[in-house]
């Protein structure tokens, strides 16, 4: 059973929304998270400070949602282990892919990238045959 809300998600997506365009037509970059963070870690000069005004963004948003008395609707019900194996498997995709879900679905589609395209349709079929499998196969 899911807590899907239409609402909620729409509004989520139209906010990503703004905020890529925001950063692409004010300063012509892309709002892909791998890169931000990757290239945040590599430390180029005159590069750091915006990338760690968002960074401290995408920290800072759900934090506010606590603070004005949202409660987000989840449980782990999996071990620090899986979370961490997991974690670990989105990076290593997120490398080979040579992007994440956010810079290929949001970003590049926008600017009609044919890898973005390809990339998103990939992470899609994986995410569905990975739910498939995990609830229809595995009864998790």
């Amino acid at each position: 059973m899911t807590s899907f809300t239409p609402f909620s998600a729409l509004l989520g997506g139209v906010l990503i929304g703004i905020s890529a365009s925001i950063l692409m037509l004010a300063d012509g970059r892309i709002a892909g998270i791998s890169g931000i963070l990757g290239e945040f870690l590599g430390l180029r000069r005159g590069e750091t400070l915006w990338r760690l005004v968002f960074l401290a963004g995408l920290v800072a948003a759900p934090l506010v949602y606590v603070m004005l008395g949202g409660r987000p609707a989840f449980d782990i019900t999996h071990s620090a282990a899986t979370l961490i194996g997991g974690g670990l498997l989105v990076g290593f995709g997120t490398r080979m892919g040579n992007g994440c879900t956010s810079g290929h679905g949001v970003c590049g589609i926008a600017r009609l990238s044919q890898r973005s395209f390809v990339a998103t349709v990939v992470f899609t079929a994986t995410g569905a045959a990975t739910v498939f499998v995990a609830r229809h196969i595995l009864g998790a």
